[in-house]
């Protein structure tokens, strides 16, 4: 039998290039970093309660429209500069709202920086003359965090998943939404996720005390990375018909916008009537590089919470641990014996992936000794909440994950507000009363109202090969 040279060497020319791409994209991210003395040296929990009111005042955006509605309340009042940094950035209807009001403010001599992850640079936005529309604009600049080059795919992995707004120091929107319409906005009602964020008011403009000034040095220490680079900031790019045809549309969206919601565009409007007094406000950040981490944020946390005298609430979209964090969680569970985690089911969440692999691993999650309650409401949670004790609440981007703890740029922010704890757990209690417990025998507690979805065999079987065959490359999970 004769071999065909030709179909080795085209063979080859497939299958090099590939294992290049597999093998540079995971082999250096299979190693778990450890966390040392040096980084928690200077943790000091103490700075999370000060007793008394600041000059912040917080409020949830539990709903995808009071998402939307705050975002245009408060882009159309800025003055002098807007920062939004988000994971991801589509060309959606809530999106084209947002980049109205933006042109509109940059129109009016605002100065605004946009900082997107470079995943959804190259997959959403290259080549829509929509986003051209902004980046040429001489008062906008947009910049992409760690752009994707598949000729260099030991990068790839590097993702910024931080979330959030800033208007001048007038106030700040953070939390896990991403901006598209599945996160943001009523425009569809077909493919949604429920999410939160909060909200901070500074009542003081100028003060020195407002948390506006930590999350906008944050950004600036992202944003002047050598791995941010610019995103079509060429101004002559406003030349092109299309281009000008997006700012026609932008523009005419804005008036539109105006003239249908007056009451988003109302001066009278009063933060301080709509948000809760808080004291202290402050962040806690994961490394800002595009390589792997020590679990900054995760130990962190987990410091701050071991402290707790009563409870603990953890929500997370979903669950992925290795040995150490599970660790962790048992000793956590020791220190706080009222702790739990809610976390949707593997029926109603939204990420297969990390499904599969919580399906394989979720025993020795339930080894810790916390408590599963898995969501079981219809609509997947995208939410990254912890509520301490009555006073202290953490909304912010991380998941509990590994992709979160040692890969990616992540936000967790520490309000203290007894009000803003008790409203958190409200929406916490509601997600648990229709959440079944998983039980450590691999059994279920399920409410009477609750009707689990039924899934097919052939994706139950799919979940079962893909957790098996992902084992190792969990940290990418």
């Amino acid at each position: 039998m004769k071999h065909n040279p030709i179909k080795k060497i085209i063979a080859c020319f497939i299958l090099v290039p590939l294992l290049y791409l597999l093998a540079g994209a995971t082999v250096p991210f299979l190693h778990f970093p450890e966390i040392t003395a040096e980084t928690m040296e200077d943790f000091d929990t103490t700075i999370f309660r000060q007793g008394s009111p600041g000059v912040d005042r917080a409020a949830l955006l539990e709903t995808n429209e009071s998402a939307w509605e705050e975002r245009i309340r408060l882009l159309s009042k800025a003055e002098s500069r807007v920062i939004l940094s988000t994971f991801d950035m589509r060309p959606d209807e809530s999106t084209k709202d947002i980049l109205a009001i933006l042109l509109e403010r940059a129109d009016n001599g605002v100065q605004v920086q946009i900082l997107v992850d470079g995943f959804s640079g190259a997959i959403r936005m290259e080549g829509q003359e929509l986003f051209y529309a902004l980046s040429s604009h001489p008062n906008v600049e947009i910049r992409i965090y760690n752009p994707m080059n598949p000729l260099l795919p030991w990068k790839l992995q590097g993702r910024m998943h931080d979330k959030y707004v800033i208007v001048d120091d007038r106030a700040y929107i953070l939390g896990g939404r991403n901006t598209f319409d599945y996160f943001i906005g009523t425009y569809t009602d077909k493919n949604v996720s429920r999410d939160r964020e909060v909200l901070i008011y500074n009542t003081v403009p100028g003060s020195e005390e407002t948390s506006i000034h930590e999350l906008a040095a944050y950004f600036e220490s992202v944003w002047s990375l050598t791995v941010c680079r610019p995103f079509h900031n060429e101004e002559s790019l406003a030349e092109k018909k299309g281009v000008q045809e997006q700012r026609t549309m932008l523009a005419a969206r804005y008036e539109q916008l105006v003239n249908d919601y007056p009451r988003l565009f109302d001066e009278s409007w009063d933060y301080s009537e709509h948000t809760y007094g808080a004291g202290s406000i402050h962040l806690i950040s994961n490394p800002t590089g595009i390589y792997a981490k020590e679990p900054e944020v995760f130990c962190k946390l987990i410091e701050l919470m071991k402290e707790a005298e009563d409870r603990i609430i953890i929500q997370s979209p979903y669950v992925v641990c290795n040995a150490y964090m599970c660790e962790q969680l048992s000793l956590l569970k020791e220190a706080v014996p009222e702790t739990k985690i809610l976390l949707n089911s593997v029926e109603n969440g939204d990420n297969f992936v990390a499904s599969s692999d919580y399906i394989r691993n979720k025993k020795k999650i339930l080894d810790t000794g916390i408590p599963l309650y898995e969501y079981d409401g219809g609509i997947s949670n995208h939410g990254k909440s912890i509520l301490i004790d009555d006073d202290l609440s953490l909304i912010g981007s991380y998941n509990m994950d590994l992709r979160s703890s040692y890969l990616d740029t992540e936000l967790m922010l520490v309000i203290e507000s007894k009000e803003l704890n008790q409203e958190l757990e409200g929406y916490m209690s509601e997600m648990e009363a229709d959440s079944r417990r998983a039980l450590p025998d691999g059994s279920y507690e399920i409410p009477d109202h609750i009707t689990v979805e039924n899934v097919p065999l052939w994706k139950r079987a799919a979940w079962g090969v893909v957790g098996f065959l992902l084992q190792p490359f969990r940290m990418l999970i």
